[in-house]
């Protein structure tokens, strides 16, 4: 007990030197009052201590000490927070509430921006007349001017120029009014689903509750530190599952089709006029429309197209479950040893170089298929730029290279491998802006060919600013993407916004498989300074942006390829931008309000302030992808 005593009064005693220092005054504060009283109380046990009393007050009194230590240490503690951590309060609170109005706005246009027309409702013209839009405008402008005017600390949003922050209010009073104006319209149009009965198509699938119950689950998890801390953990468990899921419904299509009935199963018998015919056979007796036409188009494929959709999904998981073991990421694994580690210690640099090599012929492989002549020479020296850059370096092993005498910085090299990378990238574009004088069937092939020919000048430039033992990484993804695309979505007819969330839960794990985590201390700099000389701030930040979310951003990429290439529906690329929107506003919606609440924890600046940092580039990002999402749809719509 005295050892306790004496452990919690020297930590008492700190904190309130701190408290002295920051608090003028600190005397009148709760804390300070209660370790007065508790070294008072504290002296007094001491004297019954030293008269040699082991009576059960001296017990009491210690138990009475040590609780009200305690308590003055929580108090101190939390006077301490408030005192020094000085939060901006005003510009929090501006942030979150054009965030929640963003996320409120797409949540009301779920009905429409789903629907047959895709049509994303923004009654913003209406609003910006209405009475409620001016007097939103002029409280707003007032509680600007009262905060800006009283407060004594540095406020960011006072000192914006009233320019950006009219605009602000402008954007905050639209948005309000457009969600004023869309809350009716939204009520009325589920009261009418709901007296209407829903069609099969529209029912639950288990796919469906495993997306909505895992975003849940993740969205939740973010209101702990140790969940943000082993993030990776969540994404590879939902990938996991993800896959058992898609093995599931793959076998249940491949017995469903095997009933002997040429159609998978099905027949009807002929009901009354105007009502569906009742299934009596196969499938239709346990499953849906969608279900039945899934097990259909499975039946018409070959044995071999067969085995291999059966085959996919575990070997996703494999591919998955071997990536794990490459990069040890979090705060529980970073010390462990991993392969990673092994490939790059200098004992292992020729195991590193022939990987390095199988991975960028792999990379060719994958890519060239859907590439222009052109492109494919492009490509192929590029990739070569690429190990040569790594060689020049001393990353990799070559037949020239004689010794450390011959490392340089490869300047040359990745400047070589830039130019392929931009000529990709003109060529992709030039076809996607062709003038519409061609046929119809020209046009689509040209804008497909254009959408893989930028994907291809993506991955090229990945696969230079990646580090060597990463390639396996890149590989694993274009792999993951060819056999999802070919082997599980088209075979399986899954709908666009399944695909467009899988593509976001599968860029995400990827994220985590090249080895980055929420610290800040994984992001790669060193792709900043490829090619460069010095440090240049716009295209440093632009490559090691890029090099850390490539995951996600080469999955958004191929989301816009599959859905041009495979979809029918003209709609698909409105329906997967909203998805990909609604998806990524949900998770740094709820952690920004998170994050407010808990800003005086105890872990707030080492785990969930980098945390909000990358949610905050990952919302960029997300912006950046759905321009280009709306880019590409808007050349759709421009062909004949």
């Amino acid at each position: 007990m005295r050892e306790q005593l004496r452990f919690l009064h020297l930590n008492t005693v700190q904190l309130s030197k701190l408290l002295q220092e920051n608090v003028p005054l600190y005397e009148k504060d709760p804390g300070f009052e209660q370790f007065k009283m508790s070294e008072r109380l504290h002296g007094n046990w001491i004297k019954l201590y030293l008269e040699e009393n082991s009576s059960e007050v001296l017990l009491n009194l210690g138990t009475k000490v040590l609780r009200q230590y305690l308590n003055a240490l929580q108090t101190l503690s939390l006077s301490l927070s408030r005192q020094v951590a000085q939060y901006d309060i005003y510009s929090m609170a501006v942030g979150t509430t054009l965030v929640l109005e963003v996320l409120a706005l797409l949540l009301l246009s779920v009905p429409k921006a789903l629907g047959p027309a895709a049509e994303l409702d923004m009654p913003l013209s209406s609003p910006l007349f209405s009475l409620l839009f001016y007097l939103t405008l002029l409280v707003l402008s007032a509680v600007h001017v009262v905060v800006c005017t009283s407060t004594e600390s540095a406020c960011y949003f006072c000192s914006v120029s009233w320019l950006a922050a009219g605009g602000a209010m402008l954007l905050m009073s639209a948005l309000l009014c457009a969600l004023v104006s869309a809350l009716p319209k939204t009520v009325v149009s589920v009261k009418h689903v709901g007296k209407s009965p829903a069609p099969s198509s529209l029912r639950w699938s288990e796919l469906d509750l495993l997306i909505l119950l895992g975003t849940t689950g993740h969205v939740l998890s973010l209101g702990a530190s140790s969940f943000i801390e082993e993030e990776h953990q969540t994404w590879y468990f939902l990938v996991s599952t993800l896959c058992l899921a898609l093995c599931q419904e793959v076998y249940r299509n491949h017995f469903l089709s095997s009933d002997g009935d040429p159609r998978g199963g099905l027949n009807t018998e002929p009901g009354p006029e105007g009502v569906t015919p009742v299934e009596v056979k196969g499938c239709a007796l346990l499953e849906d429309d969608r279900t039945c036409a899934a097990a259909s188009a499975f039946k018409r494929l070959g044995g071999a197209d067969q085995r291999m959709v059966l085959a996919s999904p575990w070997a996703v998981l494999c591919c998955c479950r071997l990536l794990r073991a490459l990069n040890q990421t979090g705060v529980q694994g970073a010390h462990r040893p991993d392969l990673g580690h092994w490939l790059t210690s200098s004992d292992h640099k020729a195991a590193l170089s022939v990987l390095a090599a199988l991975s960028l012929l792999a990379v060719f492989l994958l890519v060239q298929r859907r590439c222009s002549p052109v492109s494919k020479v492009a490509l192929v020296l590029g990739l070569l730029g690429v190990y040569c850059y790594r060689a020049a370096i001393g990353n990799v092993m070559s037949p020239w290279q004689r010794g450390n005498s011959d490392i340089s910085k490869g300047i040359v090299e990745a400047r070589f491998v830039y130019v392929f990378v931009l000529g990709i990238l003109f060529t992709g574009t030039k076809d996607l802006l062709r003038p519409p004088s061609l046929s119809l069937q020209a046009g689509v092939q040209a804008r497909a060919v254009g959408l893989w020919e930028i994907h291809s000048g993506l991955v090229l430039l990945a696969a230079l600013l990646l580090r060597p033992h990463n390639l396996p990484v890149l590989v694993s993804s274009l792999l993951v993407q060819t056999l999802m695309a070919k082997c599980v979505w088209k075979p399986l007819n899954h709908g666009v916004a399944e695909v467009t969330v899988m593509h976001y839960w599968f860029g995400q794990a990827f994220f985590y498989f090249q080895g980055n985590s929420n610290n800040i201390a994984t992001v790669d700099v060193s792709a900043g300074f490829v090619g460069l000389e010095h440090y240049v701030e716009v295209p440093a930040a632009f490559l090691t942006t890029f090099a850390t979310y490539v995951g996600p951003i080469l999955w958004a990429s191929h989301l816009v390829n599959y859905l041009s290439s495979e979809s029918s529906s003209h709609s698909a690329l409105r329906r997967a931008c909203f998805c990909y929107a609604l998806i990524c506003s949900i998770p740094v919606s709820a952690y920004i309000i998170l994050v407010t609440s808990l800003r005086y924890h105890l872990f707030i600046w080492s785990v969930f302030s980098p945390k909000l940092l990358y949610e905050g580039m990952h919302l960029f990002i997300t912006a950046a992808l759905c321009i280009f999402f709306t880019a590409m749809d808007q050349t759709k719509l421009t062909k004949p």
